[in-house]
């Protein structure tokens, strides 16, 4: 089960319920991943709600890696997303949420 308050999220990913977490290895991959972009602009773009498809790509590969899964974002892009893209984007942009959220 997923734990928010450790940062953790749930997605089902080729039939198989997996948890998600941008650990700070995690952050870096993303950060490499998206070159040209700092994660304030990621941030920025899904709080705007303009987002793109390799943002949410690249948020739940990375949130995957961080929950201990070994594949790449090609593995990631043929896997089958229990509730489609609509689903990834949700978990990505809780992901952002959790991660960057202030502490209590």
């Amino acid at each position: 089960m997923a734990n928010p308050y450790a940062g953790e999220v749930a997605l089902v990913l080729d039939g198989e319920r997996r948890v998600l977490k941008l650990t700070l290895g995690a952050l870096a991959e993303l950060e490499a991943w998206l070159a040209e972009d700092s994660l304030p602009a990621l941030v920025e773009r899904f709080e705007a709600g303009a987002f793109k498809a390799r943002d949410v790509l690249a948020l739940v590969c990375a949130g995957l890696r961080g929950g201990g899964w070994s594949g790449e974002p090609a593995d990631l892009a043929r896997a089958e997303i229990g509730g489609g893209p609509l689903e990834a984007a949700r978990v990505a942009a809780q992901l952002l949420a959790l991660a960057f959220r202030p502490p209590r």
